[in-house]
């Protein structure tokens, strides 16, 4: 891969400086609001010049953020696969790629960026397998609300009533309201619009600061914005591929307006490679021939497609959630836990781990760790998108009662079949075009 270089952290510098000035406030030291406003202003300036250190121009130019410039250095590929929607077709497995997403966010949320042995800990403990073959018997902190909104328990086997909210699963919510308010000519100042009137909190720092305070949408993902590379595009991915099955060309496109919101460069590339890989697999019925048609819509000498066709080549060398956070760990060490590109891999072997078997797909990939529950939840969905709901064990989803819970703004929750209804509606208009 690129190598990225990672600087060694500078480890536990606040701490230390806290500590100290608290100590040489306790001693009664003379001069240190002065000495700590001045540090502050070193710090401050050392931050500036950092963020302006100029990019490698030869990785910038393989990697640009516009639509155009994208299209131009993607391989060749097909850009289409379904000319008209084979509607029952089309809604097994939506109603799988749903489902499947549902499963592997829920089954990773309680979960999410535990290293391995910690789960394997707590699946002890709890006398559950390992990897998990079903729902976690408990949850740790059972009472705490995830986005004030739903209990930690009700991801439960024994709690759950319904899919719990999560950010991974609002983002599908939020699409279809995208595409149902704006149609499917939306651009990106839509999505911005759409962010302020619907989501109350985003875990994609700054940007729905950016958005309330005013800046255009199309800027909000680059102001101070450090993490535009990390996986908040992907998480967004579905609604587009469920939008535009067989049709993956328009589900990057789509993806390309909303995750440009929030992301850039690789972090769009990811929104964009997973919304199409979603998109082929209806048309394919095959989890890992999708994963090879994403790659046409993405540019080909980005470091995700090198990272991807890397993965998808070491693919047969993987053999379970151990060789693959192994793996990892090894090729991207410094990389943060919520990257797009160190979670696509492990995605990607979720996958291939899991064959035509759900239930491994979802509990190898929550086992792999990193940000688990996002990578579960889209293993989940192409998946299913691939099967269809008889390819995905009842006891997956039979606790979801028709509704998925939500936090966005005047909408407690959705029920399941409506929605499919609507994206339904959605993929009638793309494929009339």
């Amino acid at each position: 891969m690129t190598n990225y270089n990672y600087p060694e952290p500078l480890a536990d510098f606040e701490r230390r400086f806290n500590v100290w000035a608290q100590l040489k406030a306790e001693t009664g030291a003379p001069g240190l609001a002065e000495k700590v406003a001045e540090i502050q202003a070193v710090l401050d300036e050392k931050l500036a010049e950092l963020r302006a250190l100029p990019d490698d121009p030869a990785l910038r130019a393989a990697e640009p953020d516009d639509l155009p410039g994208i299209r131009a250095l993607r391989p060749a590929g097909t850009r289409r696969y379904w000319t008209e929607l084979p509607e029952a077709t089309y809604r097994d497995r939506l109603e799988a790629a749903w489902l499947g997403r549902c499963a592997g966010n829920v089954l990773g949320s309680i979960v999410e960026l535990w290293a391995p042995d910690q789960m394997a800990r707590w699946a002890d403990y709890l006398g559950d397998e390992f990897p998990p073959t079903d729902y976690w018997s408990a949850a740790e902190r059972p009472r705490e609300l995830k986005y004030e909104t739903s209990l930690r328990e009700d991801f439960t086997r024994s709690k759950m009533d319904g899919v719990p909210t999560d950010d991974d699963l609002i983002y599908t919510q939020l699409g279809l309201l995208i595409l149902e308010d704006y149609g499917i000519d939306f651009s990106v100042d839509d999505v911005g619009a759409a962010w302020v009137k619907y989501l109350p909190v985003s875990p994609a720092s700054p940007v729905l600061g950016n958005l309330q305070a005013g800046v255009p949408a199309m800027q909000a993902g680059e102001v101070d914005n450090p993490t535009m590379f990390w996986i908040i595009g992907d998480i967004q991915s579905d609604p587009w591929g469920y939008a535009a099955p067989g049709y993956p060309e328009l589900a990057a496109e789509f993806s390309w307006r909303n995750s440009t919101i929030c992301s850039r460069r690789n972090g769009i590339y990811g929104a964009m490679y997973f919304s199409a890989a979603i998109s082929a697999a209806f048309a394919l019925g095959d989890p890992l021939a999708a994963l090879e048609a994403g790659l046409a819509e993405i540019p080909a000498d980005c470091v995700l497609a090198r990272e991807l066709r890397w993965a998808l080549d070491a693919a047969d060398g993987i053999k379970d959630y151990r060789d693959a956070r192994a793996a990892v760990d090894e090729r991207y060490a410094g990389m943060p836990r919520i990257h797009t590109i160190n979670n696509a891999v492990l995605t990607v072997w979720g996958l291939s781990v899991g064959g035509d078997d759900f239930t491994k797909v979802i509990g190898e990939t929550v086992a792999m760790g990193l940000d688990n529950d996002c990578t579960a939840a889209t293993a989940g969905s192409i998946f299913g998108a691939a099967y269809g709901v008889d390819a995905i064990p009842e006891h997956w989803y039979k606790n979801f009662n028709n509704k998925s819970r939500s936090f966005l703004i005047g909408i407690d929750s959705f029920a399941i079949d409506d929605m499919l209804d609507r994206f339904t509606a959605q993929a009638h208009l793309v494929h009339a075009v």
